[in-house]
């Protein structure tokens, strides 16, 4: 069984929370064994104007636990470290957008405490797409998985040249639009972004019908982003 997200050394320290047992985390960050060979940062959703902190009982970030369970569990047998990047505010908030500033500082741990040198990829729900598609310009950064993202008109793409952006949505989904994350996707490939788009049968916004397209899609997009193999149960048709 996956054990709940933890931050290194078991306390809440800093802007991720990594998924794994104690001692194993201890291991790796502290270069007793071998070093992580890859970093997945993972990045839930919230509200457009909220200075409120999240709720301890935090359904989006909820949410994306599987997410993260199923990255490591598919990533077993590989030193990828998994982790849940920690929200100050549960709003974006305008031109403050303290959900990337947040993401920011997430990055910035990862070089401090991993490696400045180990590859990066970000999964982002709805605000958390958003976040994640904003600061994938980081040199570490490897490429982002967008799920059914918030992406505004107007947004900055010149950063995701040579970056590969994957965008998962629902046509239905009365949250964020569609039509604008796949705006925002060709302006991107555009400016050199290699990049796909995903139309998802159901599930609207929460990614709860046909849960499991969504969760199997996207952990194959970070699998092939970060060079490694598929499990046995994902070569199956």
């Amino acid at each position: 069984m996956d054990a709940d997200p933890i931050a290194p050394g078991g306390g809440a320290v800093g802007r991720v929370a990594w998924r794994g047992s104690p001692r194993h985390l201890a291991r790796l960050l502290s270069g007793s064994d071998a070093a992580p060979e890859a970093v997945v940062l993972v990045l839930h959703g919230g509200r457009s104007q909220a200075l409120t902190p999240p709720p301890r009982l935090n359904l989006p970030a909820a949410r994306m636990r599987p997410f993260s369970a199923e990255i490591a569990r598919a990533s077993r047998g590989h030193r990828v470290l998994v982790g849940e990047v920690r929200y100050r505010y549960r709003g974006w908030n305008g031109a403050r957008g303290d959900a990337a500033r947040d993401a920011r500082q997430a990055l910035a741990e990862v070089g401090r405490t991993v490696g400045d040198d180990v590859p990066v990829v970000l999964v982002g729900h709805s605000m958390g797409g958003r976040a994640a598609l904003l600061v994938a310009g980081h040199p570490q950064v490897r490429g982002v998985v967008a799920l059914a993202p918030w992406c505004p008109p107007g947004e900055p793409v010149a950063h995701l040249a040579h970056r590969r952006v994957v965008v998962l949505h629902d046509e239905h989904d009365r949250v964020t639009s569609a039509r604008e994350a796949w705006a925002f996707l060709e302006r991107a490939r555009q400016a050199g972004a290699r990049t796909r788009a995903v139309g998802m049968r159901s599930g609207g916004h929460a990614m709860v019908r046909g849960a499991r397209a969504w969760h199997r899609i996207a952990v194959d997009s970070v699998l092939d982003m970060l060079e490694l193999p598929l499990p046995p149960s994902h070569l199956t048709p």
